[in-house]
């Protein structure tokens, strides 16, 4: 998901017409940088959500709820808000309350991530019914879906909806178009055994169809064929399926053929490597923490511990410079493995997601709850003698002194 890069740099590549491995999850790029909108106070991250803010928000949600977090009602208002009165959703609309036209971005990737995380929230069945018809309305012939609606397929844009279709209780392989389900579109984009690469996933196919192995890809795609969403558990056994196929080519066999090239990726650093022209290969933390997940969700915890090791000692560290969407794939990793995220390598992955953004439920409750507690308390010395009401109040200055500093260090917490 990191290719699932970035949601950002995904969009910002479609916008000019670069090839782009999507989709993604790098999220914010640089929380240091000073964002061009105004960020809204329900939203997640600290950078500019132009390109974004859909997808950063929807996986902090679902990473949320994974782990039994209870979202800010704001938060989950900001994201049902920046629906589209069609079902879809853009990277950001900036005013909600204008009606998107012909020219507002919107695209599957976004609305399929959504849809995840709202059918993992629950009670938002209208939303999500709007969201799956217009998924269902951009399915290509071929069985998938592109990052635009009638863009071309891609692997990750195809697993995203197989996810969202799944979240919310449907069966990808019968959502058909012209004869073809999103498994055909899938089981076309696996890289034949004999040809370099041969069990990954590409992204697309090339200008004269040939298919490059691409991790990224593959780790979407493993999942795609195991019919699941973003936030899965290990597998209940190991596969034993063939690692390679080419003859009738089954989901469950693209799937142990995509993991087969992840492990192979993998085996000599523990992670996975990017690349930029006229630079070093540099560890890809993203694609990794993606591996992680697809590893596990295919071949059971053990079959990611190496990655995962890795990204227990490296990945809180680029969490903390890339924001949400960073910390909610580690969380994601660390559901999939069985792993404590709120002692990943010693970081409280769920408390450093939590600061990102508004205060979950369970903490806006606890306030509440402490002030009410507070205000009792000062009724009921107003009744004592004279003594006992003196005593009292000193307490409850002392009292109110340390929950002050205990709001301001939180305040300053949820800075992004």
């Amino acid at each position: 998901m990191n290719v699932r890069r970035s949601a950002a740099v995904l969009a910002a590549t479609a916008v000019i017409g670069v090839a782009a491995t999507p989709v993604a999850q790098a999220a914010d790029p640089s929380p240091s940088a000073s964002p061009s909108v105004a960020i809204p106070s329900g939203l997640y991250g600290s950078t500019d959500p132009s390109f974004d803010g859909v997808w950063r928000q929807s996986l902090a949600l679902l990473a949320q709820d994974t782990v039994g977090v209870e979202p800010a009602a704001k938060a989950v208002d900001w994201l049902t808000g920046q629906q589209c009165a069609n079902g879809a959703f853009a990277p950001f609309r900036a005013d909600p309350a204008k009606p998107c036209d012909a020219k507002t971005p919107v695209d599957t990737n976004m609305t399929a991530a959504a849809v995840q995380a709202l059918a993992a929230l629950g009670g938002h069945d209208a939303a999500i019914g709007e969201a799956v018809t217009w998924l269902k309305s951009a399915q290509n012939k071929d069985g998938g879906w592109g990052y635009t609606a009638g863009g071309p397929s891609d692997t990750n844009s195809t697993s995203l909806v197989i996810g969202a279709l799944t979240a919310v209780g449907e069966q990808p392989k019968d959502v058909v178009k012209s004869g073809k389900s999103p498994y055909d579109a899938l089981l076309e984009l696996a890289v034949p055994c004999d040809e370099d690469g041969g069990g990954a996933f590409a992204y697309q196919p090339g200008k004269k169809g040939e298919l490059a192995a691409n991790a990224d890809a593959t780790a979407a795609g493993v999942l795609a064929a195991l019919g699941k969403g973003m936030a899965p558990r290990a597998a209940d056994k190991v596969s034993t399926g063939s690692s390679c196929a080419d003859s009738d080519l089954t989901p469950p066999q693209a799937a142990a053929g995509g993991a087969a090239f992840l492990a192979r990726a993998i085996e000599k650093d523990g992670h996975l490597k990017s690349a930029l022209a006229g630079a070093e290969d540099q560890p890809d933390y993203g694609n990794t923490a993606d591996a992680v997940v697809a590893l596990a969700a295919q071949g059971g915890a053990e079959q990611a511990a190496k990655p995962l090791k890795w990204l227990e000692e490296n990945g809180p560290a680029w969490a903390e410079q890339s924001g949400p969407s960073a910390y909610a794939q580690l969380i994601f990793a660390a559901h999939a493995t069985g792993s404590d995220p709120r002692d990943f390598g010693g970081t409280d992955l769920v408390q450093r997601l939590n600061a990102t953004g508004p205060a979950p439920q369970s903490a806006e409750q606890t306030a509440d709850a402490a002030e009410k507690a507070d205000s009792e308390s000062d009724s009921d010395s107003a009744s004592d003698d004279g003594v006992s009401v003196w005593w009292i109040i000193g307490v409850g200055l002392v009292a109110g002194i340390g929950i002050g500093f205990l709001i301001s260090g939180r305040n300053k917490g949820q800075q992004p």
